[in-house]
This record gives structure tokens, C-alpha cells and sequence, in this order.
């Protein structure tokens, strides 16, 4: 590890320590040159998968507009952040679980829905509504009717 003070090479750890939530490895370490001390963390790196849009373009796994979007369906909604991060997590743990490298953006959006129907129906229905693009009121009815 390169000394971030005087940018030598040789670092030696002093102290190696789990994080308080076991998702981390906290090292404290010593240049060999200045002899100044700092700190590193070990974290795992997990890599979520690309989305391909519509279009065919890919990007990176964006949680805030996963989460913007199940807000802005979830506006004046009687629902808690907690009930929101963990269908966030729900949605991110199926994505980490499923070894894909890239998953569809139809394939976000529904499960969202999905997260959505379980926690709000009106919500629920906001969002299907805007992201199936209904043409008539009879869609509208179904969806509903499904419900």
C-alpha cells in the first residue's frame, strides 16, 4: 500500500480490526519512510448488473433512480422509509442473486411493480399506469380489477 503522504510503497500494518458490521476490514498502517500513520478499509466488491434500455444502450445500476421512481409513485403515500429501503434492498439482493450481467430495464420496472403492489396498491397503480403507458380507460379497469 502506497503511503498517501509521501507516496512510498512500503507501508506496514499495525492494527487489523472487523468493522462494527462485519462488512468491512479496518487496517491501520505506518509508512516506513515518514513514518506517518493512516487508515484503509477492505470492503468486497459487488458488482450489480448493467441495464439495457430500450434503445439498447447499457448503463450502470443507478439505486437512486430505482428509488426516485418509487418515490415519485409513493408522493403523499402513508408509507415509511424503512418500507422503502427494504424493497430497494429486496429488489437489489434478487439482482446480486440472480449472476446476471445485465438485466432489462422492462425487467427492473416490473420488479418494482412488484415491490410497489406489496407495499402501497396505489402506488402501485401510479406507476403502472405511466410505465405500461395505457392507451385506454379499459386497461386502466383491469389493472385495477387485478388488484
Amino acid at each position: 500500500m502506497r503511503c498517501p503522504y509521501c507516496g512510498h510503497d512500503d507501508t506496514q500494518v499495525v492494527e487489523t480490526r472487523e468493522s462494527d458490521d462485519g462488512g468491512a476490514i479496518r487496517r491501520r498502517r505506518r509508512c516506513q519512510k515518514c513514518d506517518k500513520r493512516f487508515t484503509t478499509y477492505e470492503r468486497a466488491e459487488i458488482a450489480l448488473p448493467s441495464v439495457v434500455k430500450k434503445d439498447g444502450s447499457r448503463v450502470e445500476f443507478d439505486a437512486a433512480k430505482l428509488r426516485a421512481s418509487m418515490m415519485l409513485a409513493l408522493r403523499k403515500r402513508p408509507v415509511s422509509t424503512e418500507q422503502v429501503d427494504a424493497a430497494l434492498e429486496r429488489i437489489r439482493e434478487r439482482l446480486l442473486t440472480s449472476g446476471a450481467r445485465e438485466v432489462a430495464s422492462a425487467r427492473l420496472g416490473e420488479l418494482l411493480m412488484r415491490e410497489l403492489k406489496r407495499i402501497d396498491k396505489v402506488a402501485y397503480v401510479r406507476f403502472a399506469s405511466v410505465y405500461r403507458s395505457f392507451e385506454d380507460v379499459d386497461e386502466f379497469r383491469r389493472l385495477i380489477r387485478d388488484i
